[in-house]
């Protein structure tokens, strides 16, 4: 694959675990695509783990231009969201979410020792996942008169476009989806078919 076109994530939900002086920490990494979604899951995972004593998180989206945040949830300042985002960004990986929650065992282990615990967490979580190359995606709208849907659907027909959202009218408009790599040729061939118009989403 070309790597201009494609970034590498995980397949899957996948956990990793460490343990250090009666302290627990599980780390849950998941494919995460916005800040809504990372909510959610983080959400969720503070429910199932009501007793942990910290859910201490970072993320990572977007390709080539990063949204990256961490958080520490109580422990002290950079020993625990930042050893996550590093191993996220140490194995090349966008568009994840990975949380670790601690339980507590009593002693405390100082910042050296959290920032090795979250980091190996982390990396676990990693390694015990699956990672893969994905394709990146263009969202086009397109508008045009119904008389003209016969040929948008060949086209759309022959090149396995995928239809996200459609709303047929006087003026049709529709919402389709297609590896990034296409890109060029597909807006050059709708821009053959006359009195259609193309935006970018």
């Amino acid at each position: 694959m070309d790597q201009l076109y494609t970034y590498k994530t995980l397949e899957n939900l996948s956990e990793g675990i460490y343990k250090e002086k009666g302290s627990k920490f599980i780390a849950l990494a998941i494919p995460c695509y916005s800040e809504n979604e990372a909510k959610e899951n983080l959400v969720k995972w503070k429910k199932e783990n009501h007793q942990a004593r910290h859910l201490c998180y970072a993320y990572r989206f977007g390709v080539n231009q990063y949204t990256t945040r961490v958080n520490d949830d109580g422990e002290p300042s950079n020993s625990a969201g930042t050893p996550i985002l590093g191993q996220i960004q140490s194995y090349e990986l966008t568009n994840i979410l990975i949380g670790v929650v601690r339980y507590f065992g009593g002693t405390k282990l100082g910042v050296g020792g959290l920032i090795t615990a979250y980091k190996t967490a982390a990396k676990n979580s990693i390694e015990n996942g699956i990672i893969i190359f994905k394709e990146l995606e263009t969202k086009l709208e397109l508008n045009f008169p119904y008389e003209k849907l016969p040929q948008i659907m060949s086209v759309i027909k022959t090149l396995n476009i995928q239809i996200k959202k459609q709303d047929f009218d006087l003026i049709c408009k529709m919402e389709i989806e297609f590896p990034k790599s296409l890109e060029k040729n597909i807006i050059q061939t709708f821009y053959n078919i006359s009195l259609i118009e193309i935006t970018t989403l």
